[in-house]
C-alpha cells in the first residue's frame, strides 16, 4: 500500500478531503501499525500548524449559533441532530489523527493510542453516516461549525494541553449529554439511533481513559499537581463555561479521579437546565 513511515502516513491521512478515501487510509494506517510494518522514529522537531484539516467542502461551515435547528420532534430536526453527531465523529478522526502526528517526542504507545482512536472515531462517523442516508439524507447536508477544531489549533503547542482539553473536557462532555440525548430519541421511537449512540457512548469511555492515561503521565513527567494544573488550564483556555450535571460514574470507569470530579462539582455546578439538547464535545 505504499505506507513505510508512520509521520507521512498519518500526515496523508489527515490531510486528506474525500470522506470515503480518509476512511480507508485511516483503518489501513491502523493494521500497518498493528503489522508492525511502519518505521517509527520519535523526533524532537516542531511540527508546522494546520489551520484546517482535510475535510470535504461540504458541511458549509457556520457559526455555532447558526446551524441548522436540530428539533427532535420532527424528521428533519432528527435529520440534522443525527448530522451534527456525524460532523463531530469525522472532527475527531482528524483531532486524534493529529495528535498521533503532532506530538513526535512522545512515547511510542502514545501514537498507537490515537491511531487507535482515530480507527474507532471513523468507525463511528461510517455508522452515522449510513443511518443518516436511511433517513434520506447525507453527510454534508446541514451546516457545521469549526468548534473542535478551533480547539486543536489552540492546543498544537502542547500535548499536556492538547490532553487536558480536548479529550478531558470536549469528549468528556459527550459523556455528560450522550444519556440525555439517547433519552430524547427513546421518547421519539427512535431505537435504531439509541443503538448507535450506545456504542459510540461506550467507546468513548476508552477515548477518555486515553486522554487521562496521557495526560496523567505527562503532569509525573513535569511534576505538576493534576487538579490545579487542570483547573488553572481550563481558565487559561476558557473552557470553562460547561455547567453540571456530571456523569460521575461513567467518568470514573475513564479514569477521572475523584479529586478531580470534586473539583468539577464544586467549580462548575450544574444549572437549572441540564445540557441535553447540544453535543458541545468530540465524540
Amino acid at each position: 500500500m505504499g505506507i513505510s513511515e508512520f509521520f507521512s502516513a498519518s500526515q496523508d491521512c489527515l490531510m486528506c478531503e474525500q470522506i470515503d478515501e480518509k476512511v480507508d487510509k485511516v483503518t489501513a494506517l491502523f493494521h500497518a501499525w498493528q503489522q508492525g510494518s511502519l518505521q517509527f522514529q520519535p523526533e524532537m522537531t516542531a511540527v508546522r500548524r494546520i489551520p484546517v484539516p482535510g475535510r470535504p467542502a461540504k458541511p458549509v461551515m457556520v457559526a455555532a449559533q447558526s446551524v441548522d435547528k436540530r428539533k427532535l420532534s420532527t424528521p428533519d430536526g432528527r435529520s440534522a441532530f443525527v448530522h451534527s453527531l456525524a460532523h463531530i465523529e469525522f472532527n475527531a478522526i482528524n483531532l486524534a489523527l493529529d495528535a498521533a502526528y503532532r506530538f513526535r517526542n512522545m512515547p511510542r504507545d502514545f501514537q498507537g493510542d490515537w491511531l487507535k482512536v482515530a480507527m474507532e472515531e471513523a468507525q463511528h462517523f461510517v455508522m452515522l453516516r449510513n443511518h443518516l442516508r436511511t433517513m434520506g439524507h447525507d453527510y454534508g447536508d446541514f451546516t457545521a461549525h469549526n468548534g473542535l477544531w478551533d480547539m486543536a489549533v489552540q492546543t498544537d503547542h502542547d500535548p499536556l494541553v492538547r490532553m487536558a482539553l480536548v479529550p478531558r473536557v470536549l469528549e468528556a462532555r459527550g459523556l455528560d449529554v450522550l444519556p440525555g440525548i439517547m433519552h430524547k430519541f427513546t421518547s421519539c421511537g427512535a431505537t435504531d439511533t439509541v443503538k448507535l449512540l450506545q456504542k459510540i457512548h461506550d467507546d468513548e469511555i476508552g477515548h477518555v481513559a486515553i486522554g487521562n492515561r496521557w495526560y496523567a503521565w505527562l503532569c509525573k513527567a513535569r511534576q505538576l499537581e493534576p487538579v490545579e494544573t487542570f483547573r488553572t488550564l481550563l481558565t487559561q483556555y476558557k473552557a470553562d463555561r460547561f455547567r453540571g450535571p456530571f456523569a460521575s460514574d461513567t467518568r470514573r470507569a475513564a479514569g477521572f479521579s475523584e479529586a478531580e470530579l470534586r473539583m468539577l462539582e464544586a467549580t462548575f455546578r450544574a444549572s437549572d437546565t441540564p445540557d441535553t439538547g447540544t453535543v458541545t464535545g468530540a465524540a
